[in-house]
């Protein structure tokens, strides 16, 4: 499973929808199903993904379906 599609998946988890609902371009504030709930259901779930605890520098960074691919990509 590629980051991207692995990103896709844990918000999708997250905001409770399929995958394929998620755009492209969600961002936290414009997706209307991403609120402060499914965020940090999202942020657990990327622990989780990671094994480890995110940082304050790391929460703050993810604010969009890229930034949570990134953030799995930096596990690699």
């Amino acid at each position: 499973m590629s980051k991207s599609s692995a990103a896709r998946q844990i918000l999708a988890e997250a905001v409770n929808a399929g995958a394929e609902t998620i755009p492209e371009d969600a961002r936290i504030g414009t997706y209307e199903r991403w609120d402060s709930l499914a965020h940090l259901r999202l942020l657990l779930t990327i622990e989780q993904k990671l094994g480890r605890a995110l940082d304050a520098d790391e929460v703050v960074r993810i604010e969009s379906l890229a930034d949570v691919a990134a953030i799995l990509g930096e596990q690699s």
